[in-house]
């Protein structure tokens, strides 16, 4: 059975005062001009995975202005074994709220019914730019993977900037930092973990492939050291730094600390030192690398947002591109200026029209 969104309702967001798009499991090519609201279409999607969606937006932030008032999304999911009605809203600013089937539901709970994966031009400098966006990036492969891994990121993160704030006010009772860092080395631990598991996927999906796109090689690399190699050893670690973790007012050892390295394969070329099209081509191979690894491992394929993916491809490649995406299964949201970046897909795909006129977008589907 596919996964994919068969019917998608929008109210208030972004620039959606209202939409609906009635879906059949294709792809979905969307086309309009800049600034019309596409990307907001594929965010609204995004929200139907745990987290902040594809902006890292907060709910307040992706309300509707001037109005204001809160927004709301509702989609008919349709996943292995069964449909579901998914609702995600905010009200007045306040953290986002999810109903599964009618009844209340965490974020988490999203994960477990729903596997989404998206790029969007923000990524494009993933490989040149700060170790803390490769690290979401690994973490939201590993999340597709694993549900419960966004729990351990929470849980690591919370307990972290506990023991941050004992370490910035040098309080030095050992007694203090004990329990936090014993939470730490718990959930520290399940994230190296499931990093490490979402990196042998890939590079599983990867060596199976007959694709049109670069190889990755991959490896997590530690800022200093080696990541502790059990939850024991981490806390030992965590407890061995604190003289050192107190003179810089922050933990030093762990997860955080971790970095993802990527080498063109074919090349042996760092992904830092590739040119631009070539950074990009490694992206696209990762995202369908993820595909086809979730894909056999759930027996759907995720879900997958490609935010203007289409206009730093050539012809060929793009034709690549959705061919590969066909063979998957997967329900491709695509957004493009025109639809002639989508001509190779032909009666693939459905295809939606955004236009925007006075601040408002309106959605055809053609």
């Amino acid at each position: 059975m596919k996964l994919a969104l068969t019917q998608l309702n929008l109210s208030h967001f972004r620039s959606h005062i209202g939409a609906k798009l009635t879906l059949d499991g294709r792809p979905v090519a969307i086309h309009g001009s800049n600034g019309a609201g596409k990307t907001n279409i594929l965010e609204a999607v995004s929200l139907f995975s745990p987290g902040r969606g594809l902006r890292r937006a907060s709910a307040a932030e992706i309300a509707r202005r001037p109005e204001a008032l809160g927004w709301k999304l509702r989609g008919d999911l349709q996943s292995p074994g069964r449909a579901h009605e998914v609702e995600t809203w905010s009200e007045g600013g306040a953290a986002r709220q999810v109903r599964i089937d009618g009844k209340m539901a965490s974020q988490v709970a999203l994960g477990r019914i729903a596997r989404v994966l998206w790029l969007i031009p923000a990524m494009d400098r993933l490989w040149i730019e700060g170790a803390d966006g490769r690290r979401r990036f690994l973490d939201r492969i590993a999340l597709s993977f694993d549900p419960d891994h966004a729990e351990a990121a929470l849980a690591y993160d919370k307990a972290m900037r506990e023991r941050n704030r004992l370490l910035r006010d040098q309080v030095r009772d050992p007694a203090w930092y004990g329990a936090l860092e014993t939470q730490m080395a718990r959930a520290g631990h399940r994230i190296h973990g499931g990093r490490v598991a979402a990196l042998e996927y890939l590079s599983a999906a990867q060596a199976r492939a007959e694709t049109a796109f670069p190889t990755a090689e991959l490896e997590l690399q530690q800022s200093e050291g080696e990541m502790p190699g059990s939850e024991e050893d981490l806390r030992a670690a965590l407890s061995e730094s604190r003289f050192r973790d107190l003179a810089a007012g922050r933990a030093l050892v762990g997860p955080h600390r971790t970095d993802l390295y990527g080498v063109y394969a074919a090349k042996g070329v760092p992904a830092r030192d590739c040119s631009t099209g070539e950074q990009k081509a490694l992206l696209v191979s990762l995202i369908l690398a993820n595909a086809r690894a979730l894909a056999e491992q759930i027996g759907a394929a995720p879900i997958l947002l490609l935010d203007e993916v289409a206009a730093h491809l050539d012809a060929s490649r793009r034709a690549a591109l959705y061919d590969e995406i066909c063979a998957i299964g997967s329900q491709a949201w695509m957004t493009g200026t025109g639809p002639e970046l989508f001509a190779e897909l032909g009666d693939r795909a459905q295809t939606v029209e955004v236009t925007e006129a006075g601040g408002v977008s309106s959605v055809t589907m053609t």
